[in-house]
């Protein structure tokens, strides 16, 4: 490629100035390091979309239809499938999973024992309750109705935090409800001193005896993941545009007359 031009103070000719490819090794190595990085963060959130895909379309086909749970555990369900099941709630041994927000305001989420009339225990997770501004002072999640009932909800794992920081096991001692972050469900049944499956029932929100449940599936939407993987391959085709802009070297030579 050339462009030539003939400035008013050349008076022996032109001069042309010629443009090459010439990359540099450092800049090279650079480029391809950061595409490559590119590249697999595009793929990361790639799958990312297609498990989350999966997850919120398992969420939406659970609430087709609510199934008796009868002689079943809820890990023989599969997640998110709304199921019913009759038995006694205890209302007298209630935990309290804290640091759960809901549109930003900070409080916990109530999981009450519910006995089976088929037998065994299992939690309910009967919504969010808010922060009363003092941690010396619980909220009320006291029952007000009867303790038999048949409640409906959607099998769901317990809320995890991903790290080992922001986990609080329940205390054994001291009075009911019990505060805890992220617990396991042995961590639980150690306190309440039943077995406990690994699994809770998430109560619908039009059931009665609850607080706020706004249930949506656990994660990003999956559109999020997938723009997020464009856009990292955009990043990647950008590497390569400015590393070939950077590359293109110009040179001035000297041409005499004809």
């Amino acid at each position: 490629m050339y462009r030539a031009g003939a400035p008013p103070d050349a008076p022996g000719g032109a001069r042309l100035r010629l443009a090459h490819f010439a990359p540099r090794a450092g800049w090279t190595l650079l480029t391809l390091a950061g595409c490559a990085l590119f590249v697999r963060l595009g793929f990361w959130q790639w799958h990312r979309w297609v498990m989350s895909d999966a997850v919120w379309t398992r969420f939406a086909r659970g609430a087709d239809a609510v199934q008796p749970l009868g002689e079943r555990t809820l890990a023989d369900l599969p997640l998110y499938q709304r199921v019913s099941v009759t038995g006694r709630l205890d209302g007298e041994h209630q935990f309290l999973l804290d640091n759960r927000s809901y549109r930003g305001r900070p409080g916990y989420e109530v999981l009450t024992p519910l006995t089976r009339a088929a037998g065994g225990v299992l939690l309910i997770d009967r919504g969010w309750v808010p922060f009363t501004g003092s941690r010396a002072r619980l909220p009320d999640v006291g029952l007000a109705g009867e303790p038999a009932v048949t409640v409906s909800g959607r099998v769901a794992d317990l809320p995890s935090a991903g790290l080992a920081s922001g986990r609080a096991p329940p205390d054994p001692r001291g009075p009911w409800p019990k505060v805890t972050s992220f617990p396991s469900a042995q961590e639980l049944a150690g306190v309440l001193g039943v077995p406990l499956p690994g699994r809770i029932l998430l109560l619908d929100p039009a059931a009665p005896e609850g607080y706020v449940r706004d249930w949506q599936p656990p994660g990003l939407a999956p559109l999020r993941h997938l723009s997020y993987a464009l856009q990292w391959w955009c990043f990647a085709a950008l590497a390569v545009v400015v590393w070939a802009v950077m590359s293109v070297r110009r040179s001035r030579a000297t041409q005499g007359p004809p």
